[in-house]
């Protein structure tokens, strides 16, 4: 390890540019990542929304469309303004008229459809014009296309990430010893989240959740890495040259940042086990920030302490983060009146946090900010009312079963309006499946009787029904909407002519049913359009979409979908029972083994995972008692990282206390630990606890704010509960603690050779020649070496009986050889 340290610091100028050749590289990359900005498109496979939203996407066209609401206009001025949306190219309806649906309050509403799929570029071209045209206007504009969304998300975590590096430097400016430590820490962490965006693109896509907040949560989880090496290096420096310390310092800090970190990846690793797949994205997302923090601390750090020494011992301050002796006293003076009233207290936290109101969309969510696309939408629906949609997708090809459908869901009181092809009108009173006989199409489109039966005769045997082709034709009736298609084809193909007018009237009647073909039947399936007045997320509105499910049954059988918001809310529902369990064992498990063989001990991971998971529960308790809703997504992502992260604060304490237990009694112990291990505990928690808060509080999605809002309470609690309850519990359950240790030992072989040999491990005996290499030893006996990156220091017998004890093995018991007279140890 000293050797692959000694190299890291010696070329440190190589890794200075394999960094910069990295940085540089990820400016680039950085913008490769695709970003999904759907929440739906996380769902499992197995469910409804999933299935239906894969097939519509095979199976239909969905044109790109905005809805545009102008404020204090009259009624002449809302026409003008229609007919002038309706000539920007690309336009293909504008749908506006006098009604109240439209038209109310001064206001008008304009739902426009692009004549391009939503996904085409040319929408966005459109819909910029729409944009300049209304601006003049007090004009609020809606739509789902292009990425408007993402785009406000991350302006607003711009402003966020910037005042969570002020918050960052105000903390180290307090908790480090040197002014010149600050740049140290900010270009170690700058590098890991460079490196972090980067590499990001290796994912191919990613969620706007991850994509949002994993840079301030990497500097919240991962900067204690960078504190802890700080650290390490002025213990060493203090008897040691800059180069030696910080070659010293990293052999010790490389396991124990690595133990550290094996927590907070143990809480990350819990979310890949999600079924709902934003859960693995986020996991997987942030663990590979956590391991590209560390290669930037092992790597990258060493050289810049290196690079700033001079500057760091320039610029030191003294220390500002006082002693609090007062707390370790409290803690020992209370510890048989916190410790049971904390168990009575997450025994209740725990069944108050089953009742937290969870909701899985965002039409209930109060965010502490709106940006404008919500703005614009809470003006639309306080005008003109909320439009919930259920796309209802059934088998193709029954006209007659789509029909008696559309009118059944019509008559429910719950349904506003429902729309299919069966429903749609089209000429002349007629709907676009009606069937028509030869002489009622002759009349509708002021066609020759005789040339609408050679037409009916040439369908009748395109269609092999040659029985009509040849007798019956004057019963034989064609869908509207087939017909048209039919005649339309055969016109583009050259076995139909037509007179200009008659052709006109045509190809008007057939860019209209083709654009609704396209939106409403597929090669094998249809859909249809049902608006219900019904909110997004209530049980009613989950009871009529199951109630949908059984009319659609009795005409199609199975194979039939539904997809919206409230579907997509319901799977959500569905899946989040079973991803907060497996959440909250998996993250247990792992964190549990992690700490079985930090403590070598049963009872100490027990006690200290109780108290983190009881913070969690206390930190979801608190909306449910408030009545304030709160995103599902929070219960699932908040509770991993907290169990994952929190639980580092009790480590510091418990690794501190169980350390000083050996020499000291327990009143001493916890006042001095409480005094070692404050300022990690204030630096890094306060780090986290203000991301969380600033992340709540200066966002406008529904799941983001939940995140950061839920981290940043469950942070603060965490850190009072470290602070002032699980002192108590670690000096009542001291003697658990003990009588449950353990030592992991290995059987001993002595080994004998002669001659020239190569020796390596932990070795205890007599060794009589010359030594070279790298010893970490006790030696009773004469030394004569020259010593490089360490040194020698005497030892007192206590001191030896005291070091053997811990060492981790056991050597049999036997005399010792010694020279007569030769007490020395070193």
């Amino acid at each position: 390890m000293l050797k692959i340290c000694g190299f890291i610091v010696d070329k440190r100028n190589l890794f200075f540019l394999i960094f910069i050749i990295l940085a540089i590289f990820s400016a680039f990359s950085r913008n490769w990542v695709s970003v999904e900005n759907s929440l739906a498109a996380y769902l499992p496979q197995s469910t409804e929304t999933k299935q239906g939203l894969d097939l519509m996407e095979e199976e239909f066209i969905t044109y790109g469309s905005c809805t545009v609401m102008i404020a204090n206009v009259s009624y002449a001025q809302a026409e003008k303004i229609c007919s002038d949306l309706k000539a920007i190219p690309g336009t293909f309806s504008v749908d506006f008229d006098d009604s109240d649906k439209h038209y109310n309050n001064g206001s008008a509403r304009f739902d426009i459809t692009f004549d391009h799929d939503e996904n085409d570029d040319a929408c966005l071209v459109s819909l910029g014009k729409v944009k300049e045209l209304i601006a003049p206007y007090d004009s609020y504009l809606s739509t789902t296309l292009g990425n408007i969304q993402s785009e406000l998300i991350a302006d607003e975590m711009k402003v966020i990430s910037a005042l969570v590096v002020i918050v960052v430097l105000t903390v180290l400016l307090l908790t480090t010893q040197a002014y010149a430590e600050i740049p140290v820490l900010l270009i170690t962490f700058g590098a890991g989240a460079v490196l972090q965006m980067g590499t990001n693109f290796l994912l191919g896509t990613i969620s706007f959740v991850s994509d949002s907040v994993t840079i301030v949560l990497q500097l919240a989880l991962s900067v204690d890495y960078a504190v802890i090496f700080l650290n390490r290096y002025k213990e060493e420096h203090r008897d040691k040259e800059p180069r030696e310390a910080v070659i010293t310092a990293l052999t010790k800090a490389i396991p124990e940042i690595s133990g550290s970190s094996l927590t907070t990846i143990g809480g990350l690793i819990a979310m890949t086990f999600m079924q709902y797949k934003i859960g693995p994205d986020m996991g997987i997302v942030l663990i590979k920030a956590i391991f590209l923090s560390l290669l930037s601390v092992f790597l990258l750090m060493p050289g810049i302490i290196m690079l700033f020494v001079p500057l760091m011992e320039k610029t030191k301050h003294k220390n500002f983060i006082p002693d609090i002796p007062f707390v370790g006293k409290f803690d020992y003076k209370t510890r048989f009146v916190i410790a049971p009233l904390f168990v009575a207290a997450i025994v209740a936290a725990f069944f108050i946090q089953n009742h937290c109101p969870y909701v899985f969309g965002y039409s209930t969510l109060n965010t502490p900010i709106k940006n404008r696309v919500q703005i614009a939408d809470e003006m639309i629906s306080d005008n003109f009312g909320d439009d919930n949609l259920i796309a209802l997708v059934v088998p193709a090809g029954n006209y007659d079963s789509e029909k008696k459908l559309l009118n059944r869901l019509s008559e429910c009181k719950e349904v506003k309006s429902c729309v299919g092809l069966a429903n749609t009108e089209a000429l002349g009173g007629y709907t676009l499946t009606d069937g028509l006989s030869p002489r009622q199409f002759s009349e509708l489109i002021d066609l020759d009787y005789e040339v609408a039966e050679l037409i009916y005769a040439a369908y009748a045997v395109n269609d092999e029904d040659y029985a009509k082709a040849i007798n019956g034709l004057s019963s034989y009736k064609v869908p509207l909407i087939d017909m048209f298609m039919f005649i339309h084809r055969e016109i583009d193909e050259g076995y139909v002519t037509l007179d200009a007018e008659t052709k006109k009237t045509l190809d008007d009647a057939y860019r209209m049913m083709n654009f609704a073909k396209e939106q409403l039947q597929g090669e094998n399936y249809s859909r249809m359009l049902v608006y219900l007045d019904l909110p997004e997320e209530s049980q009613e509105t989950y009871d009529f979409i199951e109630k949908i499910h059984d009319m659609a049954h009795d005409y199609y059988g199975d194979g039939v979908y539904t997809v919206g918001e409230s579907v997509s809310q319901l799977d959500l529902k569905n899946t989040f029972s079973r991803d907060n369990l497996v959440v909250n064992i998996v993250s247990i498990l792992v964190v549990l083994v992690v700490l079985l063989f930090t403590f070598k001990s049963a009872g100490m991971p027990v006690l200290l995972i109780a108290v983190i998971q009881g913070s969690i529960w206390i930190n979801f308790s608190v909306p449910a008692l408030k009545g304030d809703n709160i995103f599902f997504l929070s219960q699932l992502i908040v509770s991993s990282i907290q169990m994952g992260a929190n639980i580092d604060y009790a480590i510091v304490i418990a690794g501190r206390y169980t350390e000083l237990r050996n020499t000291k009694g327990r009143c001493d112990s916890i006042v001095e630990t409480m005094n070692a291990s404050f300022p990690t505990i204030v630096t890094s928690g306060t780090m986290l606890a203000m991301a969380g808060i600033l992340i709540g509080r200066l966002t406008s999605d529904g799941a983001i704010y939940g995140i950061g809002q839920c981290i940043g309470r469950g942070t603060i609690i965490s850190i009072i509960i470290t602070m002032f309850v699980l002192p108590q519990i670690l000096l009542v359950g001291d003697t658990i603690i003990s009588k449950t240790a353990f030592i992991m030992n290995m059987p001993i072989r002595t080994k004998e050779a002669q001659g020239l040999n190569h020796v390596n491990g932990i070795v205890r005996g007599r060794i009589n020649g010359v030594v070279t290499g790298t010893m970490n030893a006790i030696v009773r006996g004469d030394i004569s070496a020259f010593v490089e990156a360490g040194n020698i220091t005497p030892m007192t017998e206590d001191e030896y009986d005291k070091t053997v004890s811990s060492m981790p093995m056991r050597i049999a018991e036997g005399k010792q050889d010694k020279k007569e007279g030769d007490d020395s140890v070193s």
